[in-house]
C-alpha cells in the first residue's frame, strides 16, 4: 500500500546509495524532506515500527489528567489514572470516531463523547452507552461494553519521557533503551536518572522550526557546524573538544571533554553523585531515534522530543531536568534560569541553519549531499538508519 505509493518518490536505488560507504554515499533525496506522501510513509513504516516520544509524563501533574497529543496527525491522549499511573490510547471515541479529549486537565468523573455521550473511565474501559439498546435500554446483551474500550497503545516512561510502540511489536523498551543506560552509567551510576528534576522556574522550552524532522537530528548529531552557527558555545566547547558518538543501530552524537557552562553563565547547580570529579567538564549528546535528542552534564540533563508536525513543520520540545530535590530550592531559581537561557540561545541559532537547509531541499541542483569522511559520520549514521528501515518498507 503506503510502499507501493512511495516507490514513485524514492526508490530502492536511491536508499541503497545513502547506505554506500561515506565516502561514497549520498543523503536522501530531497522528496523526504518535502513530500507530504513520504511524510506519511514515514510515520507507518518507519516511526510507527519502534519506540517514538510523543510527550512528558510530567505534563500530567497529578492523578485524573489528561492531556491530547497529535503525533503525525495521529490524535492520541496521554492519561494518569486515578492511581497515579500513565497510559496512552487512540484519542477516539470506539463508536463512531469521534475526537474524546479536546483539552488537558483534570478528570473528575468519566471522559464523555460529545456525539452520543459514550463514557469511560481513566483506564479506557467504556463505562457507559446511553440508549444503546433502544430509548432507555441503556445496556444490551447484543453488544458487550468490554470489547470496546479506548484502544491502548504500549507506552513506557523514561527520564520523564512518554515513548509509544504504534505497531505493537517494536523489541521490550528496557532493551531498546539499555545500551544508552549502559554507557551512561560511569557518569550517572545505577540510579543517576531517578535524582532528576523538573521545575516551575528554568525548565521548559519549544521551538517552531519550518524544516522537515530529520534535518533537526541530523543537525544535533553533529559539531561540525560549531565554529560558524555558535561562536558563543565554541568558546567554552570547542570544535576540537568534540568527539563523535554512535552505537548499536539506533544512538549518534557528539560529547565534549570541556564543556564548562557552569562557569559561563555564573551558575552553581547540586550534581549527579556519581559523576567522577575528574571528569565535571565532560558533557554528551545523544540523538535516539528517531526523535529524543538527550544532554547530560554534570549539574544537570535534557531531554527534547522532535515533534514531526508536516513535512516541512517541527516544533522542538525541550525539557531541563536539575539533580534532586535541593536544586528546586529558590536559591537556585537564578541558576536555573541562566542555564535554560543559555539552551535557548544554542537551540535558536539552529533555525537559520536547519530552515536554510530545508529550503535548499527544493532545489533541482541538490541530489542529497555528500558527508564529510570524518566530521559527518553520526549523521550519515543517522541517514543509513533512516535509509535501512525505508528499505525495508519498500521491499516488503
Amino acid at each position: 500500500m503506503n510502499s507501493r505509493v512511495s516507490q514513485q518518490l524514492i526508490t530502492v536505488q536511491q536508499v541503497d546509495n545513502v547506505l554506500n560507504p561515506i565516502t561514497e554515499s549520498n543523503g536522501m533525496p530531497n522528496l523526504a524532506y518535502t513530500s507530504n506522501e513520504y511524510f506519511n510513509f514515514e510515520r507507518d513504516n518507519i516511526l510507527s515500527k519502534t519506540w517514538v516520544c510523543v510527550g512528558f509524563a510530567s505534563d500530567l501533574p497529578k492523578k485524573s489528567y489528561v492531556k491530547p497529543v497529535n503525533f503525525m496527525g495521529m490524535p492520541l491522549v496521554m492519561m494518569r489514572n486515578r492511581e497515579g499511573e500513565v497510559q496512552v490510547f487512540h484519542n477516539v471515541c470506539s463508536h463512531r470516531g469521534m475526537i474524546l479529549v479536546q483539552q488537558e486537565g483534570t478528570i473528575e468523573g468519566v471522559i464523555r463523547c460529545q456525539y452520543h455521550s459514550w463514557s469511560y473511565d481513566l483506564n479506557g474501559n467504556l463505562k457507559g452507552t446511553p440508549h444503546v439498546g433502544g430509548i432507555n435500554q441503556h445496556k444490551d446483551e447484543r453488544f458487550k461494553c468490554e470489547k470496546h474500550g479506548l484502544k491502548a497503545l504500549r507506552s513506557a516512561i523514561w527520564m520523564d519521557m512518554v515513548f509509544v510502540n504504534i505497531s505493537g511489536d517494536a523489541p521490550a523498551f528496557e532493551d531498546h533503551i539499555a545500551p544508552l543506560v549502559e554507557r551512561w552509567k560511569p557518569f550517572l551510576g545505577e540510579n543517576g536518572l531517578e535524582l532528576i528534576r523538573s521545575s516551575k522556574i528554568g525548565s521548559t522550552f519549544e521551538l517552531p522550526v519550518k524544516s522537515n524532522w530529520k534535518l533537526t537530528v541530523e543537525n544535533y548529531c553533529e559539531a561540525y557546524h560549531l565554529p560558524w552557527v555558535h561562536p558563543a558555545l565554541n568558546t567554552y566547547s570547542k570544535l576540537e573538544d568534540h568527539y563523535n558518538i554512535m552505537f548499536e543501530d539506533r544512538f549518534a552524537g557528539q560529547g565534549s571533554y570541556k564543556y564548562n557552562l557552569s562557569a559561563t553563565a555564573g551558575t552553581h547547580l547540586p550534581k549527579f553523585p556519581s559523576w567522577p570529579e575528574d571528569q565535571l567538564r565532560h558533557a554528551e549528546y545523544v540523538a535516539v531515534f528517531p526523535n529524543v535528542l538527550l544532554g547530560i552534564q554534570a549539574d544537570h540533563a535534557f531531554a527534547m522530543m522532535i515533534d514531526p508536525i508536516a513535512p516541512e513543520q517541527t516544533i522542538e520540545k525541550l525539557r531541563l531536568y536539575y539533580v534532586s530535590d535541593e536544586s528546586l530550592d529558590p536559591k537556585y531559581d537564578a541558576c536555573r534560569e541562566a542555564t535554560l537561557e543559555s539552551w535557548k540561545v544554542v537551540f535558536a541559532e539552529d533555525v537559520f541553519a536547519v530552515e536554510t537547509m530545508q529550503k535548499g531541499r527544493h532545489s533541482p541542483g541538490f541530489g542529497g549531499g555528500v558527508f564529510s569522511p570524518e566530521m559527518d559520520l553520526p549523521t550519515h549514521f543517522f541517514q543509513k538508519w533512516l535509509a535501512s528501515q525505508a528499505k525495508k518498507a519498500l521491499e516488503a
